[in-house]
């Protein structure tokens, strides 16, 4: 049985806006906001340095109006001829970080919000990482890059979100993919 819903059995796709990076679409009485690029696919990026520092990077988000702190992430398909999520990881990680991994791992793809957006992103752990620049992302970014204790990482996140920070709650969700397999058990990297 699929889970997969029948689009021809849906009232039709409407085009509200369309700008460069997103479309708003109704279909019945629900909108949507859609991905213009790369399939609507991201990926985030769950690392640590050879000293087991967890990276994190700080950046403002002009949607919530406030500086916010994640995993490093990127949009899959947003370069020419990126064609998959291991590609996007690697490039958004030396990008933001300045941190290249030997090894990018798929652990897990689902939506982001899955009311408001056709946004799917894909959790990556990247290891065997060698410093190679200094991060903070492109000429149209103002990326500060966090390395930080994987021990006090938690406690890092509460004490930046005290201070006004917002902090992606799918940070919870990589801690913890540096542990542990999406199954549950250990991940000896």
């Amino acid at each position: 049985m699929s889970h997969r819903l029948d689009l021809d059995r849906l009232p039709p796709a409407e085009t509200i806006h369309e700008g460069e990076w997103l479309r708003l679409v109704r279909r019945g009485h629900w909108e949507y906001a859609e991905r213009t690029h790369g399939d609507g696919m991201a990926v985030i990026i769950a690392a640590l340095t050879p000293d087991d520092r967890v990276l994190f990077v700080e950046q403002p988000r002009i949607p919530i109006a406030a500086r916010s702190i994640e995993m490093p992430a990127g949009l899959v398909g947003d370069q020419d001829g990126e064609d998959t999520l291991e590609e996007a990881a690697r490039r958004e990680l030396v990008e933001e970080t300045g941190w290249e991994p030997a090894r990018v791992e798929v652990l897990t793809i689902g939506p982001t919000s899955s009311g408001m957006s056709n946004e799917r992103v894909a959790f990556v752990r990247a290891s065997g990482l060698t410093k190679v620049g200094p991060g903070g992302g492109d000429d149209s970014e103002d990326i500060v890059v966090h390395e930080v204790p994987r021990a006090e990482a938690a406690a890092w996140l509460v004490a930046r979100q005290a201070e006004g920070y917002e902090l992606d709650p799918k940070l919870w969700a990589g801690l913890w993919m540096l542990e542990r397999n999406p199954d549950g058990s250990p991940y000896h990297g």
